[in-house]
C-alpha cells in the first residue's frame, strides 16, 4: 500500500488536537465545589464567632476604640480615689498623732471633759464656767476639741462642724478671759452688752459700768485708798493701811493703755489683711469676717474714747 496514495493525511493538526487525553470531567466541577466549600467555610467561621454572646459592635473598630478610651478614663478615676483615700488616711493619721505629745492620762480626761461638754446640750455654758473655775480648761481641752473638729470637716458633717465650732471658740475665750488681765476682761463685758441695735443705749450703759468699775479720780479718792471713804480722820490714830483685797483694782489710766495698745495691733494686722475677690462661699465668709472685725474695732475705738473722756 502506497503511503502517499492514502486518501487521508497522516498528521493533521485538528485531529491531532481531537485525539489528545480528554480531561476528566470532575476538574471544573472540582474547581467550583472547593470555591463553595471556602466561601461556606468563612461563612461558618464568622457565624461561629458571632454566635459566642458578642456583640456585633465587637467587630466595629471604632467601637472598640473607644471602649479602650472608657477603659483608660475609668482606671485614671481609680486612681484618683486611690490618692484621695491615701490622703484622707494620712490626714487623719496627722489629727491622731497630734496628741501624742502629751501624757495620756490628761488626754482621757480632756476627752472625757469635752464629752460633758457635748452631753450638756443647752446647760453648756454653766459647765464651761464651772470647768473654768475648777482650772480643767487648758490648751489641751481646746487641742481635742480641735481634732474632733478638723475630723468633722473631713467628713463634711455640717452639723457636728457648727457645734464643735461654737464649742471650741466658747471654751476659748473662756480661757482667755481667766488668763486676762481686769482691763480686758471689763472691755469684754462691754462688748458683750452690745445687742447690735441701739449703738447709744449702749454707750450709755458702759459710761455707768466704768463709773462703778474705775475708782473716783477726785482729790480725795486719791489722798484716801479704796475702802476708807468713810472713815473719820479725827477719831483716827497710827498710819493708813489699805486692805490687800484692794489690789486687783482697775484704774481709768490702766484701761485706756491697755486698750490703746490693743488697737495698734490689730490695725496693723487689718492693714495687711485684703480682702478676697470672688463670690464663692470661702471668699464670701472671708468677707464677712472681716467686716465683723471692722465693727468690732469701731466699738473699741468708742469705748475708749469713752473712757478718755469719762466724768463722774
Amino acid at each position: 500500500m502506497n503511503l502517499f496514495s492514502s486518501p487521508l493525511p497522516l498528521y493533521s493538526s485538528s485531529l491531532a488536537i481531537t485525539r489528545l487525553p480528554a480531561l476528566p470531567s470532575s476538574f471544573s466541577s472540582y474547581k467550583c465545589v472547593s470555591r463553595i466549600v471556602l466561601r461556606r467555610c468563612v461563612k461558618e467561621e464568622k457565624e461561629e464567632e458571632l454566635l459566642e454572646g458578642m456583640p456585633k459592635e465587637y467587630y466595629d473598630d471604632e467601637w472598640q476604640a473607644r471602649q479602650r478610651e472608657k477603659t483608660k478614663e475609668l482606671h485614671r478615676r481609680r486612681q484618683q480615689e486611690d490618692e484621695e483615700e491615701e490622703r484622707r488616711t494620712e490626714e487623719y493619721r496627722e489629727i491622731g498623732l497630734r496628741l501624742k505629745e502629751y501624757p495620756e492620762e490628761d488626754v482621757v480626761k480632756a476627752r472625757k471633759l469635752v464629752s460633758s461638754f457635748i452631753r450638756a446640750a443647752e446647760e453648756v455654758e454653766e459647765r464651761i464656767e464651772e470647768a473654768a473655775e475648777k482650772g480643767e480648761l487648758t490648751e489641751l481641752v481646746l487641742m481635742v476639741i480641735w481634732n474632733r473638729l478638723d475630723l468633722a470637716r473631713r467628713d463634711e458633717e455640717k452639723d457636728a462642724i457648727r457645734s464643735l465650732d461654737l464649742l471650741y471658740r466658747r471654751v476659748e475665750t473662756e480661757i482667755l478671759k481667766r488668763e486676762a488681765t481686769p482691763a480686758m476682761r471689763l472691755l469684754n463685758d462691754l462688748l458683750i452688752m452690745y445687742d447690735g441695735f441701739d449703738f447709744e443705749e449702749w454707750l450709755k450703759k458702759c459710761k455707768k459700768l466704768m463709773i462703778d468699775a474705775f475708782p473716783r479720780e477726785d482729790p480725795f479718792s486719791i489722798l484716801v485708798p479704796p475702802g476708807f471713804e468713810s472713815f473719820d480722820i479725827d477719831k483716827h490714830q497710827g498710819p493708813l493701811r489699805p486692805s490687800l483685797e484692794v489690789d486687783d483694782t482697775l484704774l481709768r489710766v490702766d484701761f485706756v493703755r491697755e486698750v490703746d495698745e490693743l488697737l495698734q495691733e490689730v490695725r496693723s494686722e487689718q492693714s495687711e489683711v485684703q480682702n478676697e475677690p470672688g463670690f464663692d462661699p470661702e471668699s464670701v465668709a472671708n468677707r464677712l469676717k472681716q467686716q465683723q472685725k471692722q465693727q468690732t474695732i469701731r466699738q473699741v475705738e468708742a469705748l475708749l474714747d469713752l473712757a478718755i473722756g469719762l466724768n463722774w
